[in-house]
């Protein structure tokens, strides 16, 4: 039979740059990038309000008109067989019932050979998890402040074991139109397993986010800061290959300083030329460059960047996005929006 302990290692290997907060949760996959404009600018940025019908998934407090009768679909290839692609469409039923949003996040894990304690084959296996979320925003009247919810349904098949769980996400977002800056907060993966895979309950991955953004006056520029990881301040790790080797053949782990750590909660993104039919993207995830990077030698990891080309005066969008994280590993995500109407 296979071992429960390799099943939970085959959920969390397409993830592995979660590094420590990614040990301790199931559904990993929840907190993916939902699209190339998010991954290009670095990941989990959540104070896009426009028509990126993607960014509803990460914080439903963005869902609004704009978004109507669009659809995305974007795929990506992560590492080996893996693959992961997401789906997203809103729909305005009318000014005073506002917009509603549904998305699409599902990952394979791809075919491996399945072997019992003994080292035979008993067979192929596949890993595949799917979220189906339905969302809503509202406008707090007489304001400014938009709030929004997302309401997930979560299935998990990994080799023999089966999971279901429910999850809900809530997010706000204030739009200062005079100075054009976005502030954002989202509550993400509040919820629970309804069934688990082999009779022990386990937390999903919940995670606060917090971000700003302003499209910065007569230049052609919208820069971001997302803050990851608020319900939790260490965040870091010693790495045993920085460890400083005594004379006497000790060895003293890594510190990690105060300074280093509040850095890894956050990432930066910019994105030139916005709300034209071309634009570009940079991003910098400041945890993935720190835990993914190589001693004594320049990898560039956290780094990432990526393109958007609209077409057909807006009835197509074309958006890719490549982002470094190790030496032998790297993704790129490519996506679609078609606008219905």
């Amino acid at each position: 039979m296979f071992k429960k302990p390799f099943i939970y290692f085959l959920l969390l290997s397409p993830v592995l740059s979660f590094g420590q907060i990614g040990g301790k949760y199931t559904y990993q996959f929840l907190n993916l990038v939902t699209s190339p404009r998010q991954a290009a600018l670095g990941g989990k940025i959540i104070t896009l309000y426009d028509y990126d019908v993607n960014q509803g998934i990460f914080n439903p407090a963005t869902i609004n008109p704009e978004m109507d009768n669009h659809l995305s679909v974007n795929y990506g290839s992560y590492y080996g067989e893996v693959s992961y692609g997401t789906a997203a469409y809103a729909y305005t039923w009318d000014r005073h019932v506002q917009t509603f949003h549904m998305g699409v996040n599902y990952v394979n894990y791809g075919t491996f050979e399945g072997r019992d304690e003994a080292g035979l084959l008993t067979g192929d296996f596949t890993g595949s998890e799917i979220a189906l979320s339905f969302g809503y925003a509202y406008n707090i009247p007489w304001t400014d402040i938009y709030i929004g919810a997302n309401a997930k349904f979560i299935s998990s098949t990994l080799e023999s074991y089966n999971s279901f769980g429910a999850a809900l996400d809530i997010g706000a977002i204030y739009i200062d139109d005079v100075n054009d800056i976005n502030i954002a907060l989202a509550i993400r993966n509040v919820g629970t397993q309804i069934t688990t895979y082999a009779g022990q309950q386990e937390p999903l991955p919940l995670e606060i986010i917090a971000g700003i953004s302003q499209e910065v006056e007569n230049v052609p520029i919208r820069w971001h800061i997302t803050l990851e990881n608020l319900q939790q301040w260490n965040i870091a790790f010693s790495n045993p290959n920085r460890a400083q080797q005594g004379i006497d053949g000790s060895s003293t782990e890594e510190k990690v300083s105060f300074f280093n750590n509040a850095l890894r909660h956050v990432i930066l993104g910019a994105e030139l030329f916005p709300g034209k039919s071309f634009n570009l993207r940079l991003g910098y995830n400041f945890r993935r460059g720190e835990e993914l990077r190589v001693v004594e030698r320049r990898n560039f990891s956290g780094i990432s960047g990526g393109l958007s080309l609209r077409m057909y005066d807006g009835l197509l969008r074309f958006d890719y996005s490549y982002s470094r994280y190790t030496l032998a590993g790297n993704t790129s995500l490519f996506g679609l929006t078609i606008n219905l109407q």
